[in-house]
């Protein structure tokens, strides 16, 4: 499978690209643990929302796409009326699709809403409301790769 390292720079580019896109605003922000979380603390304090609420999704180990997706640590968000669920990437989509019908069930008065940077449109089952770049790649992100590397 190809790779590609996806820097800082792209990233500030790409998610300030994503803000302008998205029509807000919104009561919380909820970014699925670990893919969105730089996203969602940099989207938090643009926005100047400080309801930021993350939550747990494992699907991966490593490159490898688990059977099942297991979420935890679900936020209490009683009294929000409109959130945006944030993730990096979606690529099979199952992660993002999984973690939005969870949120709606437990949350059914509240609407739900998706960003992600990348979008796999042949792959994934759900499309983001919100996404900049088709992924034609495995992404390296500089949150995973950096600090490994800087020694």
């Amino acid at each position: 499978m190809a790779r590609r390292y996806y820097d800082y720079a792209a990233f500030l580019k790409d998610l300030k690209t994503l803000a302008d896109k998205i029509e807000g605003p919104f009561d919380a922000l909820v970014p699925i643990a670990r893919g969105g979380l730089c996203m969602a603390h940099l989207l938090g304090e643009y926005w100047d929302i400080r309801k930021v609420c993350a939550l747990n999704a494992v699907g991966y180990d490593d490159t490898r796409r688990l059977e099942s997706i297991e979420i935890f640590n679900i936020p209490d968000l009683a009294g929000a009326r409109r959130v945006l669920i944030v993730d990096d990437i979606a690529d099979s989509g199952r992660t993002l699709a999984e973690v939005k019908g969870r949120l709606q069930a437990r949350y059914p008065d509240i609407a739900f809403f998706t960003a992600t940077l990348f979008y796999k449109p042949e792959v994934s089952c759900i499309e983001p409301d919100w996404w900049v770049r088709k992924a034609d790649a495995w992404i390296d992100f500089f949150w995973s790769e950096d600090l490994k590397r800087a020694f």
